[in-house]
């Protein structure tokens, strides 16, 4: 009972210090139980619910970092042109000011000129001229304030120079009372002056939008770059999504085809969301009580066909005494009754094997490993088989068959073929004819089978593949034995293909049952 008891917990009784005890408990367990609880909180957030909300914030704060940046540089271009604007305003204003007083001075320079003659001039002009210089200089100051381009800065103070220079000539001769008049090239310099920094403005305004549109430009293709960036992100963060869900899907599609078609022998185990995780575990479920079933199912028929065998074998052998014991005796009812026991207990013998047949179809899933089958070659292998049935009822056979190649169960087809051929020739009537078609029809495989026989009714169609089902054409005709599970083991074998099997209408001016087989290639839906 000691060797039962964990070492920690005895510890407990024998040490005082708990401290020791629990650092060696957290040691040797905490680390563990930390990183299961982080494992399992992560994949509680990393549910199908979370991802969705999660690739619509990525979808959605990129869009919305890609607008706001672009407000802020709209807004910042904005700014800038009403900066840029502004100062274009107030200097082209300071600059047409100047331009109109140096006009102005040379006007009024050039009428003091002329009035050289000290008795025509009058005291006024002086300070007129006076008055106009004061105001150029005021407009130079206010342009200079302005904190222009350092070229214009300089040509208005060689403006300013040139001014100068025709004053002092001006006031010079005056003073001296032997006026000398300036010279043209003095007043042709300032005009020139002026000329240029008109000039030097235009291009300075022409500098400063251009340099506007560049950065305007600018801004639009950082836009464009860091928006593409932001997409690109976005849309591989997207992608990843996409890839974990579809990955995901695609699992829970090939498990639910897996059970669909019967085959429940490898584990189902799903990966990516916890929700499409907890739908892989019940499927899981599903897939082990389904084995459960089948062996039941499996335990259960073979318990009926052992428990019905030996009564049937009694039976047959008294059948048998009773007819050996009449045949001496002529029309003896005994020995009819004993022949038709005899009979009986043979299809009751049949019917057994039939059914523990079909419920063997899914019993043995290691032997049913899908191989490459030439379906052409196996057609004709089961033709031959059928020739000594078909030479009996005199029937003729036309087919048109292609070479066609499927991945499948080759006992299972061959299987598909015999039941098809064996109605088929059942229900036919003497010198009748059998109609076979095997094709190759893009991606799956199309085989039928069209008799001459009393046909299949349309309220009948939806029934015919069920065990046991015989139709009412069939239970008119007295000489048409079987327990009526063939077509029911044609259909659990086209399922296993993952195919499908219909009842068509015949034929223009035909009659009789028509059945068509469509299965894939590949052995994929």
């Amino acid at each position: 009972m000691k060797e039962l008891i964990p070492n920690f917990i005895l510890d407990i009784f024998r040490k005082p210090d708990l401290s020791k005890l629990w650092s060696r408990l957290w040691s040797n367990q905490g680390g563990r139980f930390i990183s299961l609880c982080d494992r399992i909180k992560f994949k509680n957030i990393l549910s199908l619910k979370s991802l969705i909300v999660l690739g619509f914030l990525i979808a959605v704060i990129p869009l919305f970092l890609a607008v706001m940046y672009a407000a802020f540089g709209m807004r910042e271009t904005s700014a800038l042109g009403r900066t840029i604007n502004s100062q274009v305003f107030e200097q082209t204003k300071a600059i047409r000011l100047v331009l109109q007083k140096t006009a102005d001075i040379e006007r009024k320079a050039r009428l003091f000129v002329l009035l050289s003659d000290p008795a025509v001039r009058q005291p006024y002009e002086q300070q007129s001229y006076e008055n106009t210089r004061t105001s150029f200089k005021q407009a130079l100051s206010a342009l200079l304030k302005l904190h222009v381009d350092n070229k214009i800065a300089l040509l208005v103070n060689e403006l300013s120079e040139k001014e100068n220079l025709i004053y002092q000539q001006i006031i010079g001769s005056a003073s001296e009372n032997n006026l000398k008049l300036p010279v043209d090239e003095a007043f042709q310099g300032l005009r020139e002056s002026s000329s240029s920094l008109s000039r030097e403005f235009e291009s300075y305004v022409d500098h400063e939008f251009n340099e506007l549109r560049s950065q305007s430009e600018s801004l639009e293709q950082g836009l464009l770059i860091k928006g593409a960036v932001l997409l690109a992100v976005s849309f591989i963060f997207i992608a990843i999504l996409l890839a974990i869900l579809s990955r995901s899907m695609r699992q829970l599609n090939t498990c639910i085809r897996r059970l669909g078609s019967g085959e429940l022998e490898e584990p189902i185990d799903i990966t990516g969301p916890s929700d499409l995780r907890y739908l892989g575990n019940r499927l899981e479920w599903l897939r082990t009580h389904l084995m459960e079933l089948e062996v039941s199912k499996q335990q259960f028929m073979h318990n009926v066909a052992r428990e019905i065998d030996l009564p049937l074998e009694n039976i047959r052998e008294s059948a048998e005494l009773l007819a050996n014991e009449a045949a001496g005796e002529p029309n003896s009812a005994r020995q009819d009754i004993a022949r038709l026991l005899c009979s009986n207990v043979d299809k009751l013998k049949t019917v057994s094997e039939e059914l523990l047949r079909y419920s063997q179809i899914n019993a043995k899933p290691e032997t049913n490993r899908k191989e490459t089958v030439n379906m052409k070659y196996l057609l004709e292998s089961v033709i031959e088989d059928f020739q000594i049935r078909l030479q009996s009822k005199s029937i003729s056979l036309k087919k048109l068959v292609r070479p066609v190649e499927i991945s499948g169960i080759h006992d299972q087809l061959r299987s598909i073929i015999e039941q098809l051929m064996s109605n088929a020739v059942k229900y036919s009537p003497t010198g009748g004819e059998i109609r076979i078609m095997l094709r190759d029809s893009g991606t799956q495989l199309e085989l039928e089978v069209e008799d001459e026989g009393p046909g299949i009714e349309l309220n009948d169609r939806s029934h015919v593949f069920e065990p046991f089902f015989r139709g009412k054409a069939a239970q008119c005709e007295d000489n048409i034995e079987g327990p009526g599970l063939g077509l029911a083991i044609v259909r659990e074998y086209v399922t296993n293909h993952q195919g499908k099997v219909d009842i068509i209408d015949s034929r223009q001016d035909q009659h009789g049952a028509r059945i068509r087989v469509q299965i894939p290639l590949t052995g994929k839906a």
